[in-house]
């Protein structure tokens, strides 16, 4: 008896193996052939058997019928397998098809599909148009025994591997390292204040130069914790620079990346959501004075010391932020000064320049 009379061949594999598949018009045609063979055995064994070759029978059909329906569940899930692409196939191709065009046709217009490969692709992206413009920041100064260890980088990450024994009281040492990012190509930094607070040197590592770079202080607004620095190319080349965002626009769960150099390990990404908008925190400075800060973004990116004046950049790799403060006793729970606030500010301090050596 041929078994796979009634089914249709498939595709060989590489082994030589055929498989099958059923047509829809014989499904069940070579399993009803056994079915009805077995079933006329059972019934001449029965025709010279006593009750308990009748039970037997009886078994028989069951195990047989059972036999028959599990056969035909399975060869309509192969069928709707392969009409679905339940295992891959078309879905794959209908995600990546919605991720490439950006639209659809579906009626669910508006809801966007993607799939975590464009997520990664993009976040990666992201990094690599934003990374060139991201500076180290070193803040040299007088050294003091003062500090706050639940400020976020107020004087940028304190390391200890970083610093540098004074010579005398009088020479500057390294107190800490912090972020910035450049605005303008002309060389125009952007970072928080705190992060050059009390400087008499700072040096700007920038990618592709082999030596950090001497920085002036542009302008500064401690109310706002926000800074302008300004650097000179020594190639005389224009400088990358990142573009700003409206943060007005973002939306609570859109992805967020954070770029900066937390405890001085340069030109690291963090990705997260944005959390909320409109923060307000309070943020006591080594001072001992309290600082009110407003309008301020949340997100669980991570962000540490050292991520002072870096930017949290939106999906397609504008700035919508600069982040600014971490509380220390929470995780998962970073602030930025939003774009909305930064764009304001940086107007006021190009306008009132008064570039000032260290």
């Amino acid at each position: 008896m041929d078994e796979n009379k009634g089914m249709k061949p498939e595709h060989n594999t590489s082994e030589g193996l055929t498989i099958y598949r059923y047509d829809s018009s014989k499904k069940v045609t070579a399993l009803q052939r056994v079915y009805d063979e077995a079933i006329a055995a059972n019934e001449e064994q029965g025709a010279q058997g006593d009750g308990a070759n009748r039970r037997r029978r009886a078994s028989s059909k069951s195990i047989l019928a059972a036999f028959l329906v599990g056969a035909i569940v399975v060869g309509g899930l192969t069928y709707m397998s392969d009409r679905m692409s339940l295992f891959g196939g078309e879905t794959a191709n209908v995600v990546q098809t919605v991720v490439s065009n950006g639209n659809s046709n579906s009626s669910d217009a508006g809801v966007t599909t993607a799939s975590l490969q464009s997520c990664t692709e993009n976040f990666a992206s992201v990094f690599e148009q934003a990374n060139p413009a991201v500076v180290e920041i070193a803040n040299y100064g007088v050294e003091n025994n003062q500090s706050n260890p639940n400020l976020f980088g107020r004087n940028g990450a304190r390391s200890d591997s970083r610093q540098q024994s004074p010579q005398s009281s009088a020479d500057p040492v390294l107190m800490g390292t912090g972020s910035g990012f450049f605005f303008n190509k002309n060389g125009y930094i952007l970072t928080n204040q705190h992060v050059i607070a009390d400087a008499t040197e700072l040096k700007v590592t920038v990618p592709g130069y082999d030596e950090p770079l001497k920085a002036k202080v542009v302008n500064a607004n401690e109310d706002l914790d926000l800074a302008v620095l300004k650097v000179e190319n020594p190639d005389g080349k224009d400088f990358p620079a990142l573009g700003f965002g409206d943060s007005n626009q973002a939306n609570i769960g859109d992805w967020v990346v954070a770029i900066g150099n937390p405890y001085g390990l340069d030109h690291t990404m963090t990705i997260g959501v944005l959390s909320a908008k409109e923060r307000p925190i309070t943020v006591t400075g080594e001072d001992g004075q309290d600082h009110q800060y407003k309008h301020l973004l949340q997100t669980d990116a991570s962000i540490n010391p050292g991520n002072s004046g870096g930017p949290l950049l939106n999906a397609k790799g504008e700035v919508i932020g600069v982040n600014t403060a971490v509380n220390s006793e929470a995780q998962g729970m970073g602030f930025a000064i939003s774009s909305g606030t930064i764009l304001d500010a940086v107007k006021e301090m190009m306008a009132g320049t008064t570039e000032r050596s260290l």
